[in-house]
Order: structure tokens, then sequence, then C-alpha cells
């Protein structure tokens, strides 16, 4: 038996025994789930409130963009100039 086929023999047999001395708690499985629930309903409730904000945001400056544009009438919507028809400049 070489050098590393001892080794992985011993490092074995110390795992061995330090697995055959862990005993899981009776409701490790529970709280482990409750656990992931907490997390999971506390990523669902960032991301609803960080939708919502982004949504007020683009809503509030959508507004204020329609809110800066000028009253006068402007270039497309210039009702005092004639437009010839299409075809008449030929």
């Amino acid at each position: 038996m070489n050098e590393v086929d001892r080794t992985e023999q011993a490092l074995r047999e110390a795992l061995g025994t330090l697995a055959g001395g862990v005993q899981a708690a009776p409701d490790a499985y529970r709280t482990a789930r409750g656990d992931w629930l907490r997390r999971e309903r506390r990523r669902r409730v960032v991301l609803a409130v960080l939708i919502a904000v982004v949504f007020t945001l683009a809503t509030l400056i959508g507004l204020w963009v329609l809110n800066q544009a000028p009253s006068e009438p402007g270039v497309i919507f210039s009702y005092g100039v004639s437009v010839p028809p299409a075809g008449a400049g030929l």
C-alpha cells in the first residue's frame, strides 16, 4: 500500500466517523423550508416595489415631458397654411 492509498483510507475512515456522529435536528426540514419561503416572499415583494417605482417614475417623466411641450401650434398643426395637392407641381 503506498502513501496516497493510506492517506485516502485514513481520510475515508475519519470522515465516516465524523458523518456517523452527525444527527439532523428533528425540525431541520421545516426550518429550512420556512427560511426559503421567507426569502422567496421578500424577493417577490422587492420585485413588486421595484416595478411600481419604475412605472411611477416613467409616468411622471412622461407627464413632465408632455407638460414641457409648447402651447402654440407647431409645424405639424399649422392650420393657416394650405398644402398643395399631390401631383400639382408637375
